[in-house]
């Protein structure tokens, strides 16, 4: 696969995420201004079932089409027809157990709204494997369209319905309505539809595959819900608002990142499975660049925070501060946890992927259940230190496989990260100025951006020179573009 093509394409596909988390996060600081903290804690306790209940939508086949080279029409009829049946079952089970969730909550009002949320699971059964087949064919722009048109959607609709004042309920109908225009455009934009044939042989291989990242999914998901079980239960669904609001600031970044590189990367590896010295080369580029990309913006994040929630979202939100300022940390090194991940994927180590989640696991449970009891700040240190474990579990396997270490990996992004951190130092200077939020956020910025990039251009930072000679092309065309125009 040209290197042309996976760059082309992660533009596509970072776009689109950028586009709608853009959208989503405007969205979130007009709603967290208008609803009350308690009614996003209440939409928290919620989703951590209907997370869960989503892991089973895939299964793992996903991936698995993705990854193996010769799937075919018959492979993705039946992955689609098993997965739809999956999802009818799973939204039954969430229709009648949901009496049971509110009063694990003390709750009533939760029945109604789990019956009503739960339905996105079922619309995701329609569109798994069309975003798996857009995946695999490298289809970006189809992915582009479809998220920005479920997201603008669903803002208009989450935001009449907030002044309109129905509440949670505005939160409800925003996430199925995206879910739902999501889905449509994705189906009316992508011409592959399921045939009337099935495999059971077909599907069982691909489930010999893909049920060891079922598995690993659901120990990843489960674990990262548990937290707003906990705090949800032991303390209050205001808590619960402030720690899940202060990890949405890092996740707006992160998951379009994220999201894109793994989109983008684990196709273009699986072509390459076989080549371990290229796997090794896409995967140490993914991490130097992701890192030059997120560092910045992790670290700039976390010491404008302040003036960033009280100016976004009113002082009532400012106890999520240090929360933001946690995550941020976290979210720092996910460049290492995705690419790593992402390479033992495409050589088609499923087993490891297991053995790995179930080692990260047993570490966080044993931090989540000896900081639990000492309130939901000492639960967040502990995802801190949980996620520094993490990335060096993930990267351990692909020491021997491809003979790339955890500290050939730390000094690939220690230059980014250093600086990130000698930036974010400077722009926090501007706080002694003591100016208001909008004009200290207007100062810190853009000068956060000139000091990181200039200090790149300064140091001949290995990243900013690559990422520059992909971008000096495009420019040039452009001036050519409107230079042949005139």
């Amino acid at each position: 696969m040209k290197t042309r093509s996976v760059i082309k394409n992660f533009f596509w596909r970072f776009g689109e995420r950028c586009g709608a988390q853009l959208v989503t996060f405007a969205v979130s600081i007009v709603l967290a201004r208008i609803l009350a903290p308690e009614d996003y804690g209440t939409i928290a306790l919620i989703t951590v079932f209907t997370n869960i209940m989503q892991v089973f939508v895939d299964s793992g086949l996903g991936t698995a089409l993705i990854q193996k080279k010769d799937a075919d029409d018959l492979d993705f009829s039946s992955v689609f027809y098993f997965n739809f049946a999956v999802c009818l079952v799973l939204y039954s089970m969430m229709f009648f157990v949901a009496p049971l969730i509110a009063a694990f909550y003390n709750d009533a009002s939760l029945t109604p709204l789990v019956r009503v949320i739960s339905l996105t699971i079922v619309i995701s059964g329609v569109k798994g494997i069309q975003q798996a087949y857009v995946s695999r064919n490298m289809l970006f722009k189809r992915f582009f369209y479809a998220t920005i048109g479920g997201t603008v959607f669903s803002a208009f609709l989450g935001i009449g319905l907030a002044y309109a004042g129905l509440g949670v309920w505005a939160l409800v109908a925003q996430q199925l309505s995206n879910s739902i225009i999501d889905t449509l455009i994705l189906w009316l934009t992508v011409k592959w539809r399921p045939k009337k044939m099935f495999s059971w042989k077909r599907l069982k291989g691909l489930l010999s595959f893909g049920w060891k990242l079922l598995a690993s999914s659901l120990l990843d998901t489960v674990y990262g819900n548990l937290r707003s079980l906990v705090i949800g239960k032991m303390y209050s669904s205001a808590d619960l608002a402030y720690y899940n609001q202060g990890e949405k600031f890092p996740v707006v970044i992160v998951s379009n990142i994220n999201s894109s590189i793994n989109s983008v990367l684990l196709p273009a590896m699986a072509s390459e499975q076989e080549d371990h010295t290229r796997i090794k080369a896409m995967t140490r580029r993914a991490i130097k660049t992701s890192t030059f990309v997120m560092a910045p913006l992790m670290m700039g994040l976390a010491f404008c925070a302040e003036p960033i929630v009280r100016l976004g979202l009113t002082e009532k939100w400012l106890p999520c501060v240090t929360f933001l300022r946690i995550f941020c940390i976290s979210y720092l090194f996910y460049p290492i946890h995705t690419a790593n991940l992402n390479a033992i994927n495409a050589m088609g180590r499923s087993d490891l992927f297991l053995k790995l989640e179930i080692a990260k696991k047993i570490v966080g449970m044993t931090l989540l259940l000896s900081t639990m009891w000492f309130g939901v700040m000492a639960m967040a240190y502990s995802l801190l230190v949980s996620s520094v474990t993490s990335q060096i579990i993930n990267s351990w396997p692909n020491r021997k496989l491809l003979n790339y270490r955890y500290w050939d990996q730390l000094k690939d992004i220690l230059p980014s990260i250093a600086i990130a951190i000698f930036m974010g130092y400077c722009v926090n200077l501007v706080g002694l100025l003591h100016l208001s939020d909008a004009a200290t956020l207007l100062i810190q910025i853009p000068m956060g951006a000139v000091i990181y990039i200039g200090a790149s251009a300064a140091l001949h930072l290995e990243s900013y020179e690559y990422l520059m000679g992909m971008i000096r092309p495009v420019l040039k065309k452009l001036q050519e573009s409107k230079g042949n125009k005139k």
